[in-house]
């Protein structure tokens, strides 16, 4: 996976967390990373329908859908990412022996299933649910009595 994933969830849960449109460069400073990268990947995010963004001194992006229903698979899906893969497989297609010709496509089988497995996995969690774990929140919103309550806002 793409450390591009990291920066989408982050960014996601910073705008929804703050409400209205944020500069790349601010998004930037609290992602830790660079405004390029950042401005790369919201626009994705915005082409997937889950930002939408503005130009001038009042701009930048700010996310519109619903934090309860986007999902961290809708995100890997915007950018386009697979959550398990691997740049080198074993083996030649063209070699005689059964092993060498067959194992690149039975070790891709086993990385689409993990990718298909994981993609499960994170399309059950959403970013309201990462918000909520952030500040340390229940369902509803307030605040979790069993976890302390030390994290500022942002």
């Amino acid at each position: 996976m793409k450390s591009d994933f990291c920066v989408a969830v982050h960014a996601l849960v910073y705008l929804n967390h703050r409400k209205i449109a944020v500069s790349s460069e601010e998004l930037a400073k609290n992602i830790c990373t660079n405004p390029a990268r950042v401005r790369k990947v919201t626009a994705r995010l915005k082409e997937a329908g889950l930002l939408e963004t503005r130009e001038g001194s009042e701009g930048g992006s700010q996310f519109v859908e619903d934090p309860e229903r986007v999902t961290l698979e809708q995100v890997c899906e915007a950018l386009n990412l697979r959550i398990v893969e691997t740049n080198w497989l074993s083996g030649d297609a063209e070699k005689t022996c059964q092993i060498a010709s067959g194992m690149a496509g039975i070790m891709q089988g086993v990385m689409d299933d993990l990718d298909q497995c994981c993609r499960k996995q994170l399309a059950q969690q959403t970013i309201a649910q990462i918000d909520r774990q952030i500040f340390h929140k229940d369902e509803e919103g307030a605040p979790r009595a069993d976890l302390p309550q030390t994290r500022k806002d942002h």
